[in-house]
């Protein structure tokens, strides 16, 4: 695998651009060059155990508010016939990044409430034109908000994403065409009481935000994040310039369609493989706003480098502003940290154990999940060995990604991780300290010890 290398040079100027637009007088010394030479062996050398291979890794880490590492390993195209045609990922390259998609919707709902265009706790229903409640429930409302924190009383049961065809009102309603047997409602929950992770909710948010702001979806996370921002990518690959998207890294996994893993064999393409045909565009002009919220992916589809990411975080770092840019308000910010939802021993209000998380969610925001240093053998949401650090971020895992996107405010620090796919079955190579798989693990630690922390032994 060919490694991305910063130089000194460009690592200099990386930290002198001050990126995030920090508080007057903070100074961040980047690591001693001797850290980042550890540090890329470290991540060189996870991503090409010949046991536990990775496609690509890509990563960046923050320190006293400013991006002070970026670098990447691998290919972000791999021709199984001519190793002379892969494309090393690159400082541009951009990754699907799933679940963490989540957070970064959640800025564009707090900016519809900034414009007084949404209102977190009202009656989803008065936005998306029918009565939008959970039939064992029928007069207790569902809120942006419950939907935000997982709280909703919706579940994934019935699916959480269709093409154009299909109406989410024939999804929630029961007699839809979609309803089936009421799945997607939990008939033993009310809505608000208790935690569940769920995709559905952020179809149901993007339908919200289109009815609320009269934009498309990818449109309006385009106008008030993206652009503002300055940042590549978005929800919709068929409107990403030529240029950029020829820096989107396919998705791999060494798994055929009998999913069967073998290590030795070719790394297959799961998803955004455009080498042969280019996007194909999920709507069209007869798609009436607010009537399908999983048309531009809001719950998994943003398409980012981990650059890019690390920006997002160093606006939340400031408090909503980026680069002299107020991009949300710092109230904004307070709101889409602040706990909403905590898990109670015995789990009476929720489920922590999401996918076979063990333990992985344990306290939310707004889209946000709070990191509370739980740790267990393969289980908790401890997210570097030396633990003590409690931080705010979303992970994500769909096609054979999986990302991380983790900070501290206080100390503004973190670290975002994207890698391309396993070669290997990642359920057999468990954390060790956490739910975390354990490349996950050592690539987060070796993030936060050489970068975060200095430590050079």
């Amino acid at each position: 695998m060919k490694t991305h290398i910063l130089s000194n040079i460009a690592l200099a100027s990386l930290v002198a651009l001050n990126l995030g637009g920090c508080m007057s007088g903070s100074t961040a010394a980047p690591p001693a060059q001797e850290n980042i030479v550890k540090l890329k062996a470290d991540i060189a050398k996870i991503a090409n155990d010949p046991a536990y291979p990775l496609a690509s890794v890509s990563v960046a880490a923050v320190r006293d508010g400013m991006i002070v590492y970026q670098g990447q390993f691998g290919n972000r195209f791999i021709d199984p016939n001519n190793a002379a045609n892969n494309k090393p990922a690159t400082v541009d390259t951009m990754y699907r990044i799933a679940s963490i998609s989540k957070m970064v919707t959640a800025l564009g709902a707090l900016k519809l409430v900034e414009e007084n265009k949404l209102n977190l706790d009202a009656d989803i229903s008065q936005y998306l034109g029918y009565n939008a409640r959970n039939p064992a429930f029928p007069n207790d409302i569902v809120t942006t908000r419950m939907l935000l924190a997982h709280t909703s009383s919706l579940r994934d049961d019935g699916g959480y994403s269709w093409d154009q065809s299909v109406g989410l009102k024939d999804v929630l309603l029961p007699g839809g065409s979609r309803y089936g047997t009421g799945t997607m409602w939990a008939k033993g929950y009310k809505p608000g009481t208790y935690f569940n992770y769920v995709n559905l909710n952020w179809t149901v948010i993007g339908s919200v935000m289109e009815a609320a702001s009269g934009e498309r979806f990818d449109k309006l996370m385009h106008r008030t994040i993206m652009a503002p921002m300055g940042l590549r990518g978005g929800f919709n690959p068929a409107e990403i310039p030529a240029e950029d998207l020829a820096n989107l890294a396919t998705l791999y996994r060494k798994r055929n369609a009998q999913e069967v893993w073998n290590v030795t064999g070719p790394w297959l393409p799961q998803v955004d493989d455009y080498s042969v045909n280019k996007p194909v565009p999920r709507g069209n002009a007869s798609y009436k706003l607010g009537d399908n919220g999983s048309l531009y992916s809001p719950a998994g589809g943003l398409r980012i480098s981990a650059l890019d990411l690390a920006k997002i975080m160093l606006m939340l770092i400031n408090e909503g502003s980026y680069a002299g840019k107020e991009i949300l308000k710092p109230q904004s910010v307070k709101n889409l940290l602040a706990q909403q939802w905590r898990y109670a021993a015995g789990g009476g209000n929720g489920d922590n154990n999401f996918g076979g998380g063990k333990e992985l969610f344990n306290a939310w925001g707004l889209g946000t999940q709070i990191f509370l240093d739980v740790s267990k053998p393969g289980a908790g949401d401890r997210v570097v060995e030396q633990g003590n650090y409690k931080a705010f971020g979303h992970l994500g895992d769909a096609y054979g990604l999986t990302s991380a996107m983790v900070f501290d405010p206080v100390t503004k620090s973190g670290m975002v991780m994207m890698t391309g796919g396993p070669g290997f079955n990642p359920d057999s190579y468990p954390g060790t300290y956490s739910a975390f798989y354990r490349y996950e693990e050592k690539i987060l630690t070796a993030l936060y010890k050489r970068a975060v922390l200095g430590d050079d032994k």
